[in-house]
């Protein structure tokens, strides 16, 4: 089964493919909103954008990791492109998707809380080829399209 892992962030998304029977990551994006679009216009290059990936490589599940409640300092921009995603899911193939928090996250992927923080930070490494390449972000969606699996 492929599933995909979204992590938001103000100016765009970073997206993990993973297939869940070779247990291997399929590839990992950016869609970057560009500088001279509008709020709406960029929210709609989003939604398009995942929309056309997620035909591409045929999603079954999704999930999106989102911002933590107790966040010092949100991100509107960045919380309006995690609702054009779940929008973008409700509107797609996919079957079924999940919004994750870290603890939330970490539960799917039979972890502890504790644990989630020091794999994005490439401290300790799960079964994932080319681990230690990923930024911090990729590694969230990675960890994110892993969690689909069940969702």
């Amino acid at each position: 089964m492929i599933t995909i892992g979204i992590r938001a962030e103000p100016k765009g998304l970073t997206f993990a493919i993973f297939d869940s029977n070779d247990r291997r990551v399929l590839n990992v994006e950016e869609i970057r909103i560009p500088a001279a679009f509008t709020v709406p216009e960029g929210l709609k290059y989003v939604r398009s954008n995942l929309l056309d990936v997620l035909r591409e490589y045929k999603v079954a599940k999704a999930g999106v990791r989102v911002t933590e409640p107790n966040a010092h300092s949100m991100s509107i921009a960045r919380i309006q492109i995690e609702g054009v995603v779940q929008e973008a899911f409700a509107s797609s193939a996919v079957s079924a998707y999940y919004v994750g928090q870290i603890s939330s996250i970490a539960a799917r992927l039979g972890l502890k809380r504790t644990d989630f923080k020091p794999l994005t930070a490439g401290l300790k490494e799960p079964e994932v080829e080319n681990w230690s390449q990923h930024s911090l972000v990729e590694r969230e969606a990675i960890l994110c399209a892993m969690g689909a699996v069940d969702a």
